[in-house]
């Protein structure tokens, strides 16, 4: 009986058990999500309401594309005269996850709105709340997070 203990426990901590966990998690971010809200909490406290709306997809092959924007976007751009209007994000990339971390890196292809962003990393802490829901948190240096934005599964 104790060597069969012994073998499962070597069995789920292996590369491989830790393989299915990142696998698993994959499978799970697959699919299209709508911006439900996207707070931001400066350092001083509180908490801000970006009032964004947007989309967020992952596709079976390990790649990601995000957008969004303020609701007032097309209000602002009525109102300015001559100068282009633009705000928000949008970005895609290749996707990998460290499951110990509760990380998704989004590693940026192409980004027209945040140019710097391209080449670099998007880290963000992940936590889903049913299979519905998706809340994606960044955090400062310090690991206090900073934004918050959840995600709902289109159907």
């Amino acid at each position: 009986m104790k060597r069969c203990i012994l073998c499962l426990s070597a069995l789920l901590l292996s590369p491989f058990a830790q393989a299915a966990s990142v696998e698993q998690v994959r499978e799970k971010f697959i699919g299209d999500y709508e911006l439900v809200s996207y707070y931001t909490f400066p350092a001083a406290g509180g908490e801000r309401n970006m009032e964004f709306i947007g989309r967020l997809s992952y596709d079976p092959f390990g790649n990601m594309a995000g957008l969004g924007m303020p609701k007032d976007l097309p209000e602002r751009a009525a109102a300015n005269t001559g100068e282009r209007t633009i705000g928000g994000f949008a970005y895609w990339g290749s996707v990998s996850w460290d499951v110990e971390e509760g990380t998704v890196t989004h590693h940026v292809a192409g980004s027209p709105m945040v140019p710097q962003w391209v080449g670099g990393d998007n880290v963000r802490y992940y936590e889903f709340d049913g299979d519905d829901i998706l809340k994606l948190s960044l955090k400062d240096a310090q690991g206090r997070i900073t934004a918050t934005l959840t995600w709902r599964r289109l159907k």
